[in-house]
This record gives structure tokens, sequence and C-alpha cells, in this order.
């Protein structure tokens, strides 16, 4: 078997729990084209040009290959994959493992051999040994105008507590240091099941975001918690940061800032209050980092709307964020709103957002020289000599790293406190205390 992943994390760990599944039941995974018999093809349809590119990865693997099994998102328009490619075998939605095992069945079967290749108790995995993504729930309850995940993934499903808090027990027992909190909506965790108690270590966990932190707090590892809307009970949260027991990181997807924007977003438009609760955190954990994710371009977009987005992100000091200019996906509801931005403004405001974030990560950069900061090590650098980690305030792939000298000692996973020497607009420079 062979097997393509796209898209966002919450993806990936649908791609692990497949990988799991189809090594359980005896399938050797291809590391290329050549060497498989069946291709399986996880895909993203979030935003047009995620469409296109899952489009393309199918055609690549048909023409590779030949065999060809589609999953994930964009299986949710199995005809716009039918149209494209009509030689896939099969198509099916996200997260919809046991369908996409049944066509798996159908055209690939599995090999009989129960003794060979045992699957460790913590499943496969495709991220690094030394983290992991551990995914609470499914689908969202939240209708934003730019948003087609629900009409994808469904409204909000969340795993047991107990379920989650177990499979985060089985992860670090097999080695891993970090665990990335994922889901549409973490901070609605449960509200589907009405903060369902369970029972794990023989202690009660309420299935809800504070009960979660708790107990991922006692594994004595980082947990990191993304994509977090700013409800009120997040403010619970903060404490558990103070004490050590949650890494101090907020990835709040926040879109605007100006109220106009977001009531045409259909999401929260009460950023001034947002914007004091932040510096409360702030005041509580000096050391806390927020990531965000905005929107420029969003149909409506004034000029003034736009500089409020910029004030928001100096006054913030959002320390990390991703940026993207507006596209007008299929399906999305915001299709239809007035005022739609032209390109060339667009790409002005995008280079413009930009510009001034990378003036407040430069100054959080600056800030830290001289301190002593701790840091888990990701691998050697492209440098001789140069190992790569993060602090707390990085997560992988997305964040930014620690360049170390006088490392080359380090593995992969160890935590080691690190003097930070230099900085530059983004990354940190130093070597091991």
């Amino acid at each position: 078997m062979g097997i393509v992943s796209l898209g966002c994390p919450k993806a990936l760990v649908d791609s692990e729990r497949i990988i799991t599944r189809l090594r359980a039941e005896g399938y050797q995974i291809a590391p290329d084209y050549a060497g498989a018999d069946l291709v399986l093809v996880n895909t993203c349809g979030f935003l047009d040009s995620a469409r296109d590119e899952s489009l393309e990865a199918i055609g690549e693997a048909i023409e590779a290959n030949g065999k060809v099994i589609v999953t994930g998102c964009l299986g949710a328009e199995p005809d716009v994959i039918e149209r494209a490619h009509p030689k896939v075998l099969a198509i099916t939605g996200p997260h919809q493992y046991e369908d996409v095992m049944a066509a798996v069945h159908t055209h690939l079967t599995p090999p009989h051999n129960p003794h060979l290749d045992l699957v460790p108790e913590a499943g496969l995995r495709l991220t690094p040994r030394h983290y992991a993504y551990l995914k609470i729930s499914e689908g969202c309850n939240n209708r934003c105008s730019f948003c087609i995940i629900p009409k994808l993934r469904g409204d909000l499903a969340s795993r047991p507590i107990h379920h989650v808090l177990t499979e985060a027990e089985q992860l670090v027992r097999a080695g891993v240091k970090e665990l990335l909190v994922i889901s549409q909506d973490t901070s609605a965790y449960g509200l589907d099941v009405r903060y369902k108690p369970e029972t794990w270590r023989g202690t009660e966990y309420h299935t809800r975001f504070l009960d979660l932190a708790k107990g991922l707090g006692s594994l004595g590892v980082w947990a990191r918690m993304h994509y977090v809307y700013p409800y009120p009970h997040v403010d619970q949260v903060i404490p558990l940061m103070a004490e050590g027991l949650i890494t101090p990181y907020l990835d709040i997807p926040f879109q605007h800032a100006s109220a106009n924007v977001l009531k045409a977003m259909k999401r929260p438009a009460k950023q001034d209050r947002v914007l004091e609760r932040i510096q409360q955190w702030r005041r509580d954990v000096p050391e806390l980092a927020i990531r965000s994710t905005f929107i420029v371009g969003f149909p409506g977009e004034t000029e003034e709307d736009f500089e409020i987005l910029l004030d928001f992100v100096r006054e913030a000091k959002i320390d990390r964020a991703g940026c993207f200019k507006y596209e007008n996906v299929a399906h999305a509801d915001s299709r239809s709103l007035p005022g739609h931005v032209d390109e060339a403004v667009k790409e002005e405001r995008w280079h413009r957002f930009m510009q001034v974030q990378a003036e407040v990560s430069a100054a959080r950069a600056e800030a830290q020289i001289g301190s002593v900061q701790d840091v888990i090590i990701d691998g050697a650098g492209d440098e001789a000599g140069i190992m790569i980690g993060r602090t707390k305030a990085d997560a992988p792939e997305v964040d930014a790293v620690v360049y170390l000298e006088d490392a080359m000692h380090l593995k992969p996973g160890d935590i080691v406190p690190v003097e930070i020497d230099g900085a530059d607009d983004y990354d940190l420079y130093g070597r091991p205390a």
C-alpha cells in the first residue's frame, strides 16, 4: 500500500489511523508509487487551491500507479473527483475509516500473517517520535461564512475524555515528549455530549476543555493547545499554564479584528474585550505565546477595517501569525457577499500585514536574547554542526525555530536549557546552557 496525505494536522491524524489499521491487518506500506499495489490519497478540500492540489495528487497517483482510492475532505464531493479522474477505484469522505478499509479489502486482499510486524500500542504515526498530534473531536458547530468544514466533516463530535487521555498516556509511554491538541474548535470540546463525566486513572474528568488540560498536565510532557476559540472559559486554563502544567501557548484563529468584517464572517465581534483578556493573560503568564491566523481581503473589507486589523496585531502582540488572502471557496456562503476585494488590493494588504507581523515577531525575538529557554530538539540543521529545536512558544512546522551550536551530542526529543544569544525576525540562535 502507498499513501499520500495532504492538508492539515487533523487529516494527518486520519492518515495515521488508517496506516495503523492497514499494518494491523498485515499490509506493508510502500515508500513510492512503484512499490505499491494500491495507492490511497487523503485529500484536502478547504480552499480552492487545496482542492486543485488534491486533484493534481490524485492524477499523479493514477499516472504513476493506476490503482487509486481517494478519501478525506474532497471525498465529500465525489462528483468533482469522478469528473476529473474517472479511473479512481473508490471514494470515501473524511474520517470514514471503515469505508476506507472496505475499499482497500475490495481491491487488495490483505495478507494472512498475524504473527509478523505487530503494531505498537500507540499506533503508527507520520510525525517524528518525540511529538504527536492528539485529535479530540471531529467536525464543528460554527457556521463561519468563509468556511465549508461543517459541510465536509459535519457537526462537533467529541471523543470521550477517557479515550483521549488514555491515547495521550500511550503516546507518552511510547516516547512522545510533546502533545499537540487539535480539532476544529478545541475550546468547544464536550459541548455536544453535555460535558459527560468519565473515569481515567480512578478520577472523574468531565469531557471539557479545562478537564482535558488538567489530565494532559498530569503526564509530565509539553501539551500544546491548537485551534482554541476565545470563549470565556478559556480563561480557566491560564492558571494551569502559570503552574507549568500546560505549555504557555494558545493557537487562536482570530481571522480579523474589525467588527464589521467579523460580522460578515459570522464570528464573535467583541474584539475590545478579547484584547483586554489577552493583556490579562500576559500579566498572569508573561511567557505566553499566542499564534493566530488572519484573512485579508474578505468581501466588504475597507482600508479602515484593515487598519483596525493591523492595530490589533500590534496591540495584542500576536507572537506568531499566518495570513491568507481571501479565496472565494466553492460552496462557502461568503461567495454571495457584496464588495469583493480586487486581487491587487488583497496582495498589497497581505504584504503590509506580513511586514507588521515581522516587526512584532522581531521585537519578541530580540527580547529573548540573554534569556535561558527550555528547547526541544527536532534534529540536525542543514548547516554542518547546527542542531534545530523549538521553545515552548513554537509549534512544529508552523512557527519559529532555534538554531543551536555546540549541540551535536543532543538527539531529537531531548529538552534542554538553551542560552539565547541571537535573533532575527522570527528565529533564535543559542547554545546549551
